[in-house]
């Protein structure tokens, strides 16, 4: 597998420092104190829930016992694709990850392609650590999937200060106003899952 990665992870080792302003949005911090935990079983009829369609870019970090990394990443979702792009600090596409109804393909900015059932197996193979897309499609948005057991740390104003769900411990650290809709949305968030830790920060949110 070390061979796989030499491909993409040295023009990954520099930080993004810049950090974009957001039009038309305002950040809230999440500094509140927990108030209640929830616990969520899974949904009884899955088949009827239909994931928001949604672009988003922004900034993302990896760091776990053997290496840390950081570059940019711009995600379009809908039900059926999910077509991911991670930048190198430069703005280069360093891999791109596509999912479809054939399947999951990551193709490295070398032209390698790989492919696997899902999203999560295929980064850990390739990249040394693992994006949980199938998750992440929610946790993005500020809730939990409904596929499987979740539990919801709430503050005194009901908004989710943490989701833990599949091994992973989503925290939100501050969220993003969209003033046109009023509704908040994440705007910088930690997944931790054992050794692994993954900062996603959103510069732009746009949904249908």
């Amino acid at each position: 597998m070390a061979s796989k990665r030499q491909s993409i992870f040295p023009a990954w080792k520099l930080f993004l420092c810049a950090c974009p302003l957001i039009a038309g949005c305002a950040t809230i911090s999440t500094q509140s104190t927990i108030v209640r935990t929830i616990t969520i079983p899974p949904a009884t009829n899955s088949e009827a829930i239909i994931p928001e369609t949604f672009n988003l870019t922004g900034r993302i970090s990896i760091q776990d016992e053997q290496q840390r990394v950081s570059g940019g990443i711009r995600w379009q979702h809908s039900k059926t694709t999910d077509e991911v792009l991670l930048l190198s600090p430069l703005g280069q596409v360093m891999a791109q990850i596509l999912r479809d109804h054939e399947g999951v393909r990551l193709t490295t900015s070398k032209q390698q392609v790989y492919f696997a059932a899902d999203v999560e197996s295929l980064t850990e193979d390739v990249l040394g650590w693992r994006i949980p897309l199938a998750g992440l499609q929610f946790w993005a948005q500020g809730t939990h999937s409904p596929l499987t057991l979740a539990m919801k740390d709430l503050d005194e104003n009901d908004r989710v200060v943490a989701i833990h769900q599949d091994g992973w411990v989503i925290s939100y650290l501050s969220y993003t106003a969209m003033l046109s809709t009023q509704k908040q949305r994440p705007r910088v968030l930690t997944l931790n899952y054992e050794a692994l830790r993954i900062r996603l920060v959103v510069d732009n949110w746009e949904t249908q």
